[in-house]
């Protein structure tokens, strides 16, 4: 198999829409393989990629790489030159894996209970790795409201991430409509890179992108 061969495996209506932004950020042609649910993405072909059965997943040569957040950090230090990733003896490494693994778990987490309509009894936050919604929220619009970026001036994939995060949920109600939100999505997402992968997936489907 050819070691430097990029293959992504995704639905237009899913998680994928991450990875293709990332994707599309380090501007190295890829392949795609769209896959659907209950079908395709169960078959024994992919879940010998993927045993979860779930898209976004990436190959690239021998290696297979699941996990939205895995797949931008992945990619990032595959392809130094795209800038997305800061330099390994870095000390802004800190703050990248941070927000990184802040919107995978409490961001993640928070959201998707909220959109279930599950609320953190009183008294068991502790309990919780996100502690409660409105924590998560003010946490996630200091972190953006300390520059530009998460880094500060420097785009990351870090941002792909989060940014993704933050333009899905405020779409579909899991995320507030914050001024700082809302600000941040509008300037991520207007990247040629985002807007690429925007017109890609959204001509797969019929179901629109989500706007700021």
């Amino acid at each position: 198999m050819d070691p430097d061969r990029l293959t992504l495996f995704t639905n237009p209506q899913s998680r994928g829409r991450i990875a293709r932004w990332m994707l599309e950020e380090i501007a190295a042609p890829y392949e795609t393989v769209v896959l659907e649910y209950g079908t395709t993405m169960k078959a024994p072909e992919y879940l010998a990629i993927n045993p979860m059965g779930k898209v976004p997943a990436i190959r690239h040569g021998n290696t297979a790489v699941t996990e939205a957040a895995a797949i931008c950090a992945y990619l990032a230090d595959a392809f130094p030159r795209s800038g997305l990733a800061p330099d390994p003896n870095s000390r802004l490494r800190g703050p990248y894996y941070r927000w990184l693994f802040f919107a995978a778990g409490p961001v993640e987490a928070a959201a998707s209970n909220k959109a279930l309509g599950f609320s953190v009894p009183p008294g068991r936050e502790r309990m919780m790795g996100y502690g409660t919604y409105a924590d998560v929220m003010d946490a996630l619009e200091a972190a953006i409201s300390q520059g530009d970026y998460l880094l500060g001036e420097q785009f990351s994939a870090a941002d792909v991430y989060l940014g993704s995060h933050l333009g899905f949920g405020m779409q579909f109600g899991t995320i507030e409509r914050r001024p700082a939100f809302e600000a941040y999505w509008a300037k991520v997402s207007a990247r040629p890179a985002a807007v690429r992968a925007r017109q890609i997936d959204d001509a797969l489907t019929a179901t629109p992108s989500p706007k700021a």
